[in-house]
């Protein structure tokens, strides 16, 4: 995953996020991004026309509405959306044009060395504005990159086909300055089969990002060297308390932090059957090309560190179900379910893709699944996302 807008493994329309821009990525470059006609900045073009526009007005209008003084706007709009550059040029033509303006009137109409004083400081002014404005667009761009890298460590870029399975995935924080949380989902494949695990941290911030990375550290070691899916799903349990021991023996107050998880094998041996352990995580939907869409059963186990509450209780349940190379599994968490509209009414998540599926079965694929339950969520609940939102699709490539 590259970014966390678009569809990773795939790409896809990008339509919803640019009309929800808060849903998707915002740093310093965006408003540059904006302001450029065919590869070329015009950030220019504002204080220039404003320049024109104020020169021009006070020429043809009378001399008891002088808006010369006007002219130190310039340099400030120069300072806001131009670089160091810019933003000099536009300081030093400001009060050289107010000279040239105001020396061509009559003597009795020229506003005097007043306003050229406030010509020239506010030009200074400008300029170290937009040095400051500039360090902190900087800054801005490089803790991006800091989260970026934070994200790709989480969320590493998966290849196009990993483990004999076509998959996409979406990923939508619902912190788009950090650019990461809770969320986490991964494929691996092994020896002894494919696993896929997707979950959801309870909480926000960075310490739910440091609990999803425990978890999946311990997924990718645990799934490709455990032959039995229940020693995995109890590798992840015992790596969660540890985590919180861990975190409670420093003294800090997210002690208590679950996760709600859903963890898949592919067995090796099998190409209709998916084994399944839910730790008390929405069921997947399964997708069929033949329209046909239904939950997975619901899972009996509890979320991923509340199984202490149970000490010598049943193992982690492991289920096989039915799963056709022509059905989609589609992993979602509570970020789009728990999706609300104006009217305080839920994303209605299955009915949607089981009607946009019988009306075009293409739409089981896995890239084109995510591409519209991500769309779908986003104009639900018109682009404010309440939690970190995660779409992921899996399917198995016919052998």
């Amino acid at each position: 995953m590259t970014r966390p807008g678009p569809v990773s493994g795939g790409g896809g329309g990008q339509s919803l996020l640019d009309r929800y821009p808060q849903a998707g990525r915002r740093d310093a470059l965006r408003r540059q991004q904006l302001l450029r006609v065919r590869g070329r900045s015009v950030t220019w073009v504002p204080p220039l026309v404003l320049l024109i526009g104020i020169v021009t007005i006070d020429y043809n209008t009378s001399s008891n509405f002088r808006m010369i003084s006007w002219l130190v706007l310039v340099p400030g709009i120069a300072a806001a959306l131009c670089g160091m550059w810019g933003t000099v040029t536009f300081a030093v033509i400001t009060p050289l044009t107010y000279l040239f303006v105001d020396s061509a009137l009559p003597r009795n109409y020229q506003a005097g060395l007043a306003d050229f004083v406030l010509a020239t400081i506010g030009g200074a002014l400008a300029t170290a504005a937009c040095a400051v404005r500039l360090r902190g667009e900087a800054r801005a761009v490089h803790m991006a990159d800091i989260s970026d890298t934070i994200r790709r460590t989480l969320l590493r870029p998966l290849p196009p086909v990993w483990g004999g399975l076509d998959h996409a995935a979406v990923y939508l924080p619902a912190d788009t300055d950090a650019r990461v949380g809770g969320d986490f989902y991964d494929i691996q494949p092994g020896p002894h089969g494919t696993r896929v695990l997707i979950g959801d941290v309870q909480g926000k911030g960075l310490r739910a990002v440091e609990t999803a990375a425990a978890l999946l550290g311990t997924f990718r070691e645990a799934g490709y060297h455990e032959p039995d899916l229940t020693t995995v799903a109890q590798r992840l349990e015992v790596r969660m308390l540890r985590h919180r021991e861990h975190t409670a023996a420093l003294g800090r107050t997210d002690g208590d932090r679950f996760a709600t998880a859903v963890l898949l094998g592919f067995p090796p041996d099998t190409v209709d059957a998916v084994d399944v352990v839910n730790f008390g995580h929405e069921p997947p939907l399964v997708v069929g090309d033949d329209g046909e869409v239904r939950h997975l059963p619901p899972g009996d186990d509890l979320p991923l560190g509340l199984g202490d509450l149970v000490r010598g209780g049943p193992a982690p349940r492991v289920r096989r179900v039915r799963v056709g190379t022509a059905e989609t599994l589609l992993l979602t968490t509570d970020g789009v379910t728990e999706a609300r509209d104006r009217c305080d009414v839920f994303y209605p998540l299955a009915q949607e893709v089981a009607r946009a599926v019988a009306e075009d079965p293409r739409l089981a694929r896995p890239r084109r699944l995510v591409t519209f339950v991500r769309d779908g969520t986003l104009r639900h609940c018109g682009g404010h996302l309440a939690d970190d939102t995660t779409v992921f699709a899996v399917r198995r490539r016919p052998l």
